[in-house]
């Protein structure tokens, strides 16, 4: 057994025999009790003690390391005792019997192992009515929240205005973590602390102009319960973090729509109540001056902005999606991800404009009543990324956006789904944001790729057939990167795809529309699948894949 050595806050040096040391108790430990190495020949006379300073003998172990003795306590600390013991002869040194925990914690809640997101295991991914949707994962392919929880899991000092539907601020799993301003009298009709909005106490309504922001649609009760669903009380699910303080900023209506004055001023309020972090899993509508204003405004005052890339499955590079294609510092942009470990076919991307991927595909998470229901959109992905920032600034407190932004990009898990989606090129890893832990993006010498025929050529039908699904894989044995030229495809676009897997199962590419003479991204793997389907509508030519290119 190696000497401890514990870095000292409130801490008393002690020498004994040769050995000087310091004591802690910093750290957790059971109260009064001691763990002693007796030296060697010693034991018998160690024990024969009437009295060890006041404490008594809890047991005594034969180690391979040695004999030690637990002496607990009732009178004096921890610390005052080991100190003591330390001056003895036969005593070669005494500690503090410190408490230990997992380094990745698991919490009690019934529902967190259908929260894939959290933990993926590879086989609890739920269905959309809750049960268990038995289409495998990819195990990993998460936030790598029990590692991160290791390290925090959240304050209350942290503030994150859910801009949404509201939230159901007496939901059994959120109560515990709902924002309260302590300068309101609730129900007094007065503007108590003098911030333009009266009675106030838990947000602000926009939508309605008062201070009841409760939740009648259920998306932002959802959104609210992957940030900060209670770990550990017994029901329900767990959030990304256990401690924080959730500030409901409702405008938009119970039917789920809203407008652009209600968004500058639910914005507005919570910038001027100088929150952490603002959560947005809304969009739609054109370029508004108003609104990049508003955004820039909590940028001011370094107020990250998480927001929804959109659920319409197109390049936001060339079709941008407000409010997460506003080009403000505080923006972080957010795609959705699936179980599978691609990015979810509903999720708009953008290899200029998407800033990471979350999970975002059959997301189990708290509806008003104390319900729970599974949805699916960069929506849910949103608040994956908005709990994982969360986490940061309870360990670290505020920075600059922009710092905070590259760490967040940096430190992602990196993925072929991910490379022509996402700027990071990756989905966000808690652990690996807190710990600063980069992954190096490696890629294929451009120069060393060789063309290859395809042994049997990848063609559909010219026109293909309705409800057609066509499936094959090439395997080139010893190869690290493959990647295939699409001769021509023509499909029905968003509806009719050609997607390209490498061998984990991942997805690297889907194209839909037109093309021809196109390489595709490159897998990771010696083998690659395609699989081409088309629905009952229109058919079109289809696709024809007569070569691979290959790096050995």
């Amino acid at each position: 057994m190696k000497k401890l050595i514990v870095p000292a806050v409130l801490s008393l040096g002690v020498v004994a025999g040769a050995h000087a040391r310091t004591l802690s108790t910093e750290f957790p430990h059971v109260p009064g009790e001691v763990v002693v190495k007796v030296k060697k020949g010693f034991l018998g006379k160690f024990l024969g003690k009437k009295a060890f300073l006041g404490a008594e003998v809890s047991r005594s172990m034969n180690l391979i390391a040695g004999d030690f003795v637990v002496l607990k306590s009732e009178s004096k600390s921890a610390l005052s005792l080991a100190s003591q013991l330390n001056q003895l002869p036969e005593v070669a040194y005494a500690e503090p019997n410190f408490i230990y925990k997992a380094i990745g914690q698991k919490t009690s809640d019934p529902l967190f192992g259908k929260l894939w997101g959290l933990s993926n295991s590879g086989n609890n991914e739920p269905d959309r009515n809750g049960g268990m949707s038995g289409t495998p994962g990819i195990a990993g392919a998460d936030i790598s929240a029990e590692k991160a929880w290791g390290i925090t899991k959240g304050s209350k000092n942290v503030v994150i205005a859910v801009i949404d539907t509201g939230i159901d601020y007496n939901h059994q799993d959120l109560k515990d973590n709902i924002w309260t301003n302590s300068k309101e009298i609730a129900g007094n009709n007065k503007d108590d602390d003098g911030n333009g909005y009266i009675d106030d106490i838990h947000g602000w309504n926009a939508n309605a102009k008062n201070g009841n922001p409760m939740d009648g649609n259920s998306h932002g009760t959802h959104c609210s319960g992957t940030i900060a669903a209670k770990h550990g009380n017994g029901v329900g699910v767990a959030g990304v973090m256990d401690e924080v303080s959730l500030m409901a900023v409702k405008f938009l209506s119970d039917e789920g729509s809203g407008n652009l004055a209600d968004a500058v001023t639910a914005i507005d309020y919570a910038t001027k109540m100088n929150v952490d972090l603002m959560s947005n899993s809304w969009g739609g509508g054109g370029y508004s001056q108003a609104l990049e204003d508003a955004i820039k405004a909590a940028n001011a005052k370094g107020i990250l902005f998480v927001a929804a890339a959109g659920n319409d499955g197109t390049n936001n590079d060339s079709a941008p999606h407000y409010p997460s294609n506003y080009q403000v510092d505080n923006v972080v942009s957010v795609a959705a991800h699936t179980a599978q470990d691609s990015l979810a076919s509903f999720s708009c991307f953008g290899k200029r404009t998407v800033h990471v991927a979350a999970p975002g595909h059959n997301i189990l998470s708290s509806t008003p009543g104390n319900n729970y229901k599974v949805f699916s959109g960069t929506s849910m992905a949103t608040p994956h990324v908005s709990g994982v920032l969360g986490l940061y600034l309870s360990q670290f407190g505020r920075q600059d956006v922009k710092v905070v932004k590259e760490r967040l990009m940096a430190t992602t898990v990196p993925g072929g789904a991910y490379r022509r989606t996402t700027i990071a090129g990756g989905r966000v890893d808690a652990y690996n944001f807190l710990t600063d832990t980069r992954i190096p993006r490696q890629g294929p010498d451009e120069n060393a790729w060789r063309t290859e025929g395809l042994a049997e050529i990848f063609e559909t039908t010219h026109p293909y057939a309705n409800n057609a699904k066509i499936t094959k894989t090439y395997t080139f044995p010893g190869a690290k990167y493959v990647k295939l030229v699409v001769e021509k495809y023509e499909t029905e676009a968003n509806y009719d795809f050609l997607v390209l897997k490498d061998g984990k199962g991942s997805v690297i590419e889907k194209l839909s529309g037109a093309g021809q003479n196109y390489e595709t991204d490159y897998a990771e793997t010696e083998s690659v699948t395609v699989e081409f389907t088309s629905d009952s509508s229109e058919a079109r030519f289809g696709a024809v894949i007569k070569n691979a290119k290959v790096i050995y």
